[in-house]
């Protein structure tokens, strides 16, 4: 089964950075594209950021251009989202998944992790 584990997490204060990481298991990673998502308390699910296995290729949403990084690790099955200048904005708990198509459109069902909190103080 398709199983993706989230860490990293915690509080930061603003301008501050974390890394994220998501562990995969259960399948080829290379099948799937790892899209990261995030959900603030009375706010739907949100796109963050998107990888593809076969050339590397990222996709970030406009509210976090220029300050998050999402990388990859094959031989770990792992993937990263570093994310850097932190606004509070940015809290939310963060999942991610595997997907298809260059911004993660189509996820994979019940690919989710259990996912990540991020809290960001002013």
């Amino acid at each position: 089964e398709v199983q993706l584990v989230e860490s990293g997490g915690g509080l930061v204060q603003a301008g501050g950075s974390l890394r994220l990481s998501c562990a995969a298991s259960g399948f080829t990673f290379d099948d799937y594209a790892i899209g990261w998502f995030r959900q603030a308390p009375g706010k739907e699910r949100e796109g963050v950021s998107c990888i593809s296995s076969f050339d590397g290729s990222t996709y970030y949403a406009d509210s976090v251009k220029g300050r998050f990084t999402i990388s990859s690790d094959a031989a770990k099955n792992t993937v990263y989202l570093q994310m850097n200048s932190l606004k509070p904005e940015d809290t939310a708990v963060y999942y991610c998944a595997a997907a298809y198509g260059s911004r993660c459109q189509v996820v994979v069902s019940d690919s989710w992790g259990q996912g990540t909190q991020v809290t960001v103080s002013s």
